[in-house]
């Protein structure tokens, strides 16, 4: 694994150096927009809705739309100089009973990993934090933007999960909890029987993406009938040796394409979704 951040976790008066890990992947299989008729690669550009001339990512800059029209535009200085005190530090804020840290807020998990001169103020905080049963609430920066966290300890490890801020979760609004409606005792329990008849222990391993196994098997089916189109341009490559489990085809090929990444477009040369008027602050 490849760490993305390196810090320190700040307890009280103890400062343990840390690296952060994704501790999670998505494993969904990534489409490239093409043309239908000879498969050559859909390709996108930033327009400037004003005099219809194309910008260079350079000259591309953060702005604010406020009620009016009107455009606030942030410049790279502008946000370097917001406070970011935790930018390199996990700033352990309390400790909180782990119930009470709901999955709702949860966004992404990472895992950390200590300093070799950090190894073991990591692992004293490590089991005093699992022996607790509770949860470390914590802030961190990460890519320029401050979140709340959480920190907990997973198969050995102290895991930081970053959290949605409270005004970001959206309250319940449903017009049936207003009303009063009337459970029957008898069905209670013939629910909680049914309940009890089909519990059991989470197992994650017996669960499977159904969709991407079977997404798999179709491109499988069309690579070996060879029901494949190249485009016009593109030189033929050497053929190479194939693992046989489609997973690690799948993989290599995504591997392969990597080094073309430089010709296709980014993750922000999407097309822009429609714009939205953004309401006023009260």
């Amino acid at each position: 694994m490849r760490s993305i951040w390196a810090g320190a976790i700040s307890f009280g008066l103890v400062v343990i150096p840390v690296k952060l890990y994704a501790a999670t992947e998505q494993r969904d299989i990534a489409f490239r927009q093409v043309h239908r008729k000879d498969g050559a690669r859909i390709q996108f550009r930033r327009f400037c809705t004003l005099d219809g001339e194309e910008v260079p990512y350079s000259e591309v800059a953060k702005g604010y739309e406020l009620p009016t029209g009107d455009m606030v535009i942030l410049t790279d200085e502008d946000l370097a100089d917001l406070p970011l005190v935790t930018a390199h530090r996990i700033e352990v804020l309390h400790f909180a009973p782990a119930a009470q840290v709901e999955p709702i807020y949860a966004a992404k998990s990472y895992y950390t990993e200590p300093d070799p001169t950090g190894a073991r103020a990591y692992v004293l905080f490590r089991d005093a934090l699992e022996n607790s049963g509770k949860v470390a609430v914590a802030k961190v920066a990460l890519r320029q933007r401050e979140a709340l966290a959480a920190l907990r300890v997973r198969e050995g490890v102290i895991t930081l999960e970053t959290l949605l801020w409270p005004d970001e979760v959206r309250k319940p609004d449903f017009s049936f909890l207003d009303e009063d409606i009337e459970v029957r005792s008898q069905e209670l329990k013939m629910a909680a029987s049914l309940i009890d008849t089909m519990t059991e222990d989470f197992d994650p391993d017996q669960y499977h993406d159904d969709y991407r196994e079977a997404l798999e098997a179709v491109i499988s089916a069309k690579i070996e009938g060879n029901d494949l189109v190249r485009p016009a341009g593109l030189e033929a490559a050497e053929p190479k040796a194939q693992p046989a489990d489609l997973t690690e085809i799948l993989r290599a090929s995504v591997a392969a394409v990597k080094s073309g990444r430089d010709s296709t477009p980014k993750e922000d040369e999407k097309p822009a979704k429609p714009r939205t008027r953004r309401k006023a602050s009260a």
